[in-house]
């Protein structure tokens, strides 16, 4: 195992503890706000994608950017949405009517009449 390797698996496996950490102290009112910005934020790593797409040689390596893009492509759209959802529990019911009801004007043939 190479020492550059080995710093790799290194860093892996402390982001993955520290951000187990992190987001296992977020309260379950903010988990859902907190997520889906982080999902949408994480365009960036289509853009890391799109840079290693360039660096690809072989058929394992576009096979693996191809699954890394998919991935990455339904993390975003996944951020969206569940931040559509949540928006949508804060806009009101549509109305079933548009257009706002309006009064018959009084006229001098009403007035008549009584």
């Amino acid at each position: 195992m190479s020492t550059t390797l080995l710093i790799d698996i290194t860093v892996l496996v402390l982001s993955l503890l520290v951000g187990f950490e992190v987001i296992s102290k977020v309260p379950a009112t903010l988990h859902t706000p907190l997520m889906s910005a982080a999902n949408a934020i994480h365009g960036v790593v289509l853009v890391g994608v799109i840079t290693v797409a360039g660096l690809a040689d072989g058929p394992l390596a576009y096979a693996l950017v191809t699954l890394a893009a998919v991935f990455a492509a339904m993390n975003v759209v996944g951020g969206f949405v569940v931040t559509d959802r949540m928006l949508g529990m804060f806009r009101g019911a549509p109305s079933a009517d548009p257009a706002p009801a309006r009064k018959p004007a009084v006229t001098d043939d009403v007035r008549s009449e009584r």
